[in-house]
């Protein structure tokens, strides 16, 4: 049998959208009830992820490091912070298959994470309706940054840490905004989470969703 690289990413369930959402929370809560593997997009680009960046930047002239956090989260504006993650995106998405590609389940994947945008996956996948894309209201992503104290960290070594959290919760609503606009062009559905429902409401949503994949 020939080896498919993209077997396991053409059958995924994807949950792609903007910080704060409750996407991690849905998808873990589709995996224990339907018995997929989650991918949690985050854990594996801020640990596993590194050591590929690290080598992205030095073929690229880049410092390994990245930019200081002075640039990145006070000096720079959110309009090109946005753009700067967004052309980012298809680089880690290629992480993203890569991991993909080493796991082998009778059941599906189902993977989240704001990097798995609806351009990158829709490609990829044998339908759309194997994605949906969650966004927060306004309302809801300012009940998220006072309540969850990792929503409101604070960068560390900055001159001026108030702005950088307002860049970066400017930056987050751009991303989640293009994020939307690239569903909408692609059929792909979008689900806003305003608090009106619980998150076992909007687990319903999506599993009524991917009721033909489950």
């Amino acid at each position: 049998m020939d080896f498919d690289p993209l077997a396991t990413a053409r059958r995924a369930l994807w949950i792609g959208g903007a910080q704060w959402a409750g996407k991690t929370t849905l998808a873990v809560t589709l995996a224990l009830r339907h018995g997929l593997t989650a991918y949690l997009y985050d854990r594996h680009d801020a640990r596993g992820h590194d050591d590929r960046r690290i080598a992205d930047r030095i073929r690229r002239g880049a410092p390994p490091g990245g930019p200081d956090p002075e640039t990145a989260w006070v000096d720079t504006d959110p309009p090109r912070m946005a753009a700067e993650t967004l052309a980012g995106f298809p680089r880690r998405f290629d992480w993203v298959l890569d991991d993909l590609s080493a796991l082998v389940t009778a059941r599906r994947v189902v993977a989240e994470g704001w990097g798995l945008r609806p351009e990158l996956v829709a490609p990829v996948v044998e339908s759309t309706r194997q994605m949906v894309v969650l966004v927060p209201s306004a309302e809801f992503r300012a009940y998220q940054l006072a309540r969850l104290p990792r929503a409101s960290a604070r960068h560390p070594g900055v001159s001026d840490p108030e702005r950088a959290l307002r860049n970066r919760v400017a930056r987050d609503e751009l991303v989640a905004a293009d994020a939307v606009a690239r569903a909408r062009e692609l059929g792909v559905r979008v689900i806003e989470v305003d608090g009106s429902r619980d998150a076992e409401a909007v687990a319903g949503l999506v599993i009524e969703h991917f009721a033909a994949y489950l």
